[in-house]
């Protein structure tokens, strides 16, 4: 019997773990699924469709990306009881999935570093079937048994040039926030930055960024530090101390849009549409990026001080106070009249 070293027992489990990484697709040359157990598809043709059970996702840009969540509605469908069969949502049109709604989503935050891609934000995503009050769970291409979550998905970005598939990502979602991170390909330490085994500790834990709402900005910026690496020593889930998430990495070059599909930015004034929608109008001046990647917003919006009446009721109200004011003014004219006349008649 050969002896069984730890070398080769590692050698072996990594190669098993990574196996599914053997075919290389583009969403033109994928097959109609491309892993066993598989509930959706990877063959989705354009457009988009709210039942599609398309399990491609898309990460390019703040208003060009996608999210893994629950293919239907209801309390039993928590991400951690159908992180193998999620879909993707998706802002744009075109990739065969589903739209995320307008609204849904209230800050995006998308970075683009040396070693990944990345974009984080808050939500009502109980607007894609995340239930309310659940805190969520972790997607990722490895899973359990190697097939992935959701079982069979794939990921495929242009943020580093032409159109290709990311092979190490990780993906948070909660119903009010989410994560999602795709590092670079071909490089020996995606599977680091895209570290996948620390599915309990969050999304600001293991992608500290901007999570601000309100604001939609695209930056650059510096990878910081792999999740769980600490200089010489890693952390593991469920250590006895749990260490503080890495600082926010520095970010320039940020440019900020007022909208993106599914969302629109906050501001000093909301005004609702006859359809019911909310449109939003920025006063204020453009946010702007400090060194810590976190975003400030300036207070230079003004007030003009006036009220207008919006009603028929503020009408009738302002047109009663001036006609009081104008019999009050008759009034004291006639007293004063009366009086000067008085103290003639005396004299």
């Amino acid at each position: 019997m050969l002896p069984v070293t730890l070398a080769s027992l590692s050698i072996f489990f990594s190669s098993s773990a990574y196996a599914q990484y053997s075919a290389t697709y583009l969403p033109s040359n994928a097959p109609p699924t491309t892993e066993e157990g598989q509930t959706g598809t990877n063959q989705c043709g354009t457009g988009s469709n709210q039942t599609s059970m398309c399990q491609n996702a898309y990460i390019n840009s703040v208003d060009d990306f996608c999210i893994w969540a629950p293919p239907q509605p209801g309390p039993k469908s928590d991400i951690g009881d159908t992180e193998r069969i999620e879909v993707a949502w998706c802002l744009k049109s075109g990739y065969g999935t589903r739209l995320i709604p307008d609204g849904t989503i209230r800050g995006a935050h998308f970075v683009k570093t040396p070693d990944f891609i990345q974009v984080t934000g808050v939500g009502d995503l109980t607007k894609i079937n995340v239930p309310a009050r659940d805190a969520g769970g972790e997607l990722d291409p490895h899973g359990a048994d190697g097939n992935g979550n959701p079982v069979g998905g794939l990921v495929f970005s242009n943020a580093y040039g032409e159109l290709e598939q990311m092979f190490e990502w990780t993906n948070f979602v909660s119903d009010t926030e989410f994560c999602f991170r795709a590092c670079k390909p071909g490089s020996d330490m995606a599977p680091t930055w895209c570290q996948h085994i620390y599915d309990e500790m969050g999304c600001e834990w293991n992608m500290p960024a901007n999570y601000d709402a309100g604001i939609f900005e695209q930056c650059a910026g510096d990878s910081g530090e792999p999740m769980g690496v600490y200089g010489q020593s890693t952390f593991h889930q469920g250590d006895g101390n749990t260490p503080a998430p890495h600082p926010v990495p520095s970010s320039s070059q940020c440019t900020t849009t007022t909208t993106i599909g599914g969302g629109v930015a906050a501001s000093s004034s909301a005004v609702t549409s006859a359809s019911g929608s909310n449109s939003i109008t920025t006063t204020g001046s453009p946010a702007s990026t400090t060194s810590t990647g976190r975003s400030v917003s300036s207070a230079s919006g003004s007030a003009s001080g006036s009220t207008v009446p919006t009603n028929n009721a503020d009408n009738n109200s302002a047109f009663s106070t001036i006609a009081t004011d104008v019999q009050s003014t008759v009034l004291n004219v006639f007293t004063a009249l009366f009086l000067v006349g008085s103290s003639m008649i005396l004299l």
